[in-house]
This record gives structure tokens, C-alpha cells and sequence, in this order.
């Protein structure tokens, strides 16, 4: 490791705004996960994602303040920048997610049946959810390229959408796995293509950003990507038109839910899931065009 030329512990890590808000992610975290691992309980798919997601981000979080504190970092081959900046956006998406699935479906107001004390161990740990989302959102906000810095892509709107976009993609392969039909016709298995590349060449542009390899790439990677962000804006706007026409169209499909399809397994209600989510990163990848333009970012920070 090169040295720094100053001291080996970095108190900034612990002493910042940023550093402040990683130690309350830390805090809440462990909070929420040990409430509900000792009292509240979790069950089925939703409870384990929701674990999933309290221990995955309580990991990551102080393996990046552990890093940061000690210098450690500058050992990674990862742009660190990037690395920080990516992690931030998708754990602000993945505790929102889990503080809104948690209470959903395992708070209720009265105590009967599972008993007065694990339904406040229950709601105590929804408030502590509820919490852990806000200090990633606050260390987006603090971390977020400002209008004129040079800076890491990650930590650029472009790039925090580019987040959103994957992970919004993620919600729709799940839709689409729960018996949403998509094999009925060649015009939905082509949104389902054009999902596919779009999500997997918005992983390896994150990949690529991350690992800091932009600079070994034969071809300039910014340009390239707003040449890619072009195409899956006209690849999504084909989607969101076809889509709907071929689930919602009385010709191919019903533009009525079904009135004897079974809650949780019908496929209209997943090919509904799927065309807004559908709308929704067409606007994402509306946006991250509008923004690319404006933006300058280095690789290796």
C-alpha cells in the first residue's frame, strides 16, 4: 500500500457528515435485523428478503467503514468512488423496499395471535427500517455529484439511474417469472428480450465503473455509454407500446382483471406489474439521456 504521507487511521471515515451517516446505517441496521431475529420473526419469501437485505447492507457498510478508517481501501482494485456511490443508491432502494414489505405483511394493530410483545418487537423494528432507508438516502444526497464537479460516475445522476434502472428491471424478471404468460406470443418474448439486454448492459456498465477498468476499454466508454442509454430509450418505448397491447387488448389479452383469478397468482395482475414498471424505466432511461449530456466524471477516483 502507497503511503498517504499523514496518519494511518482516517477519523474522517467516523467524523464527517458521511461518515456520521454510514455509522447510523450501521446502527439501525443491526437494530432492525436483532429485533426481528430475536422477537419479531420473519416467514415465507418476504421476511427473508427483508433479512436478506438488513444483513446484506449491515455487511457491506462496515466493510466500507472498516476500509475507509484504515486506508485499506487504496489495497481494492475497485474505483472506490464508484464502488461507495453504487452500494449507497442500492441500498437506499433495497431498505425502502424491505421497510414497506416488512410492516406490510407482518404488523398488524391488535395483538391476537402472535401476542402484544412480538407485535411491538415487530412495529419497533419497522421504525428502525424506516430509519436505516433514511440515512442511505441521506448519504446519496450528501455523496451526489454537484453541478460542475469532475467526479465518479457512480456518483452522478446518470449513474445513480443507472441503479434504479437495474433494479427496477429486477422487479420486472419477477413479475415476469410469476406466471405472467410471456410466452404466448414472439411480441412479448421481444419485450422480454429487450429487458434482458438492457438490464445486462446496464449491470456491466456499473461492472466496468466500479472496477475502474474504463480506461483499458478500446472504445471511450462515456460516449459509448450515452450511444447505449439512446438505444434502450427506443428499445423501452417499443416495449411500452407492445406490451400492453398484446396483455390488455381484447384481441390477445383481457383489459379487465378476471374476476375468478386467485390473489397473488393471476397472471393479468403480473402483466399489469410489468407494464408500468415498464413506463417507469423508459422514463428512467429518459432521464439518464437528458443528464448524460451535462455530466463530466473521471474513472479512477
Amino acid at each position: 500500500m502507497e503511503s498517504t504521507g499523514g496518519p494511518y487511521l482516517n477519523t474522517a471515515a467516523v467524523t464527517s457528515p458521511v461518515g456520521i451517516a454510514r455509522l447510523l446505517q450501521m446502527t439501525f441496521g443491526c437494530t432492525t435485523f436483532s429485533l426481528v431475529a430475536h422477537q419479531g420473526g420473519f416467514s415465507a419469501a418476504y421476511g427473508t428478503f427483508c433479512m436478506f437485505v438488513w444483513t446484506f447492507c449491515f455487511a457491506i457498510t462496515v466493510f466500507i467503514i472498516a476500509c475507509e478508517f484504515t486506508h485499506l481501501h487504496s489495497c481494492l482494485s475497485l474505483s472506490w468512488g464508484n464502488f461507495t456511490a453504487a452500494f449507497a443508491m442500492l441500498a437506499t432502494l433495497m431498505s425502502i423496499t424491505a421497510a414497506v414489505i416488512y410492516p406490510l405483511y407482518f404488523v398488524q394493530v391488535g395483538c391476537y395471535p402472535i401476542g402484544c410483545e412480538v407485535r411491538d418487537f415487530r412495529i419497533a423494528a419497522s421504525v428502525f427500517a424506516g430509519l436505516l432507508f433514511v440515512t442511505y438516502a441521506a448519504e446519496v444526497f450528501l455523496t451526489r455529484a454537484k453541478p460542475g464537479q469532475v467526479t465518479s460516475y457512480m456518483a452522478t445522476i446518470s449513474g445513480l439511474l443507472k441503479i434504479v434502472q437495474a433494479f427496477v428491471a429486477c422487479i420486472i424478471f419477477g413479475a415476469l417469472v410469476n406466471d405472467s404468460q410471456y410466452g404466448k406470443y414472439v411480441a412479448t418474448q421481444w419485450c422480454v428480450a429487450v429487458y434482458s439486454f438492457c438490464f445486462v448492459v446496464t449491470v456491466v456498465v456499473v461492472a466496468f465503473s466500479v472496477t475502474g477498468k474504463t480506461a483499458l476499454l478500446w472504445f471511450p466508454f462515456e460516449r459509448s455509454v450515452v450511444i447505449y442509454t439512446f438505444g434502450a430509450v427506443l428499445l423501452y418505448a417499443s416495449a411500452a407500446v407492445i406490451w400492453p397491447v398484446f396483455c390488455f387488448d381484447s384481441k390477445y389479452g383481457s383489459p379487465r382483471r378476471p374476476g375468478l383469478c386467485a390473489k397473488g397468482k393471476c397472471p393479468w395482475d403480473s402483466q399489469l406489474v410489468i407494464a408500468i414498471f415498464t413506463y417507469v424505466n423508459l422514463l428512467l432511461y429518459v432521464l439518464d439521456l437528458a443528464y448524460s449530456q451535462r455530466i463530466r466524471f473521471v474513472s479512477h477516483i
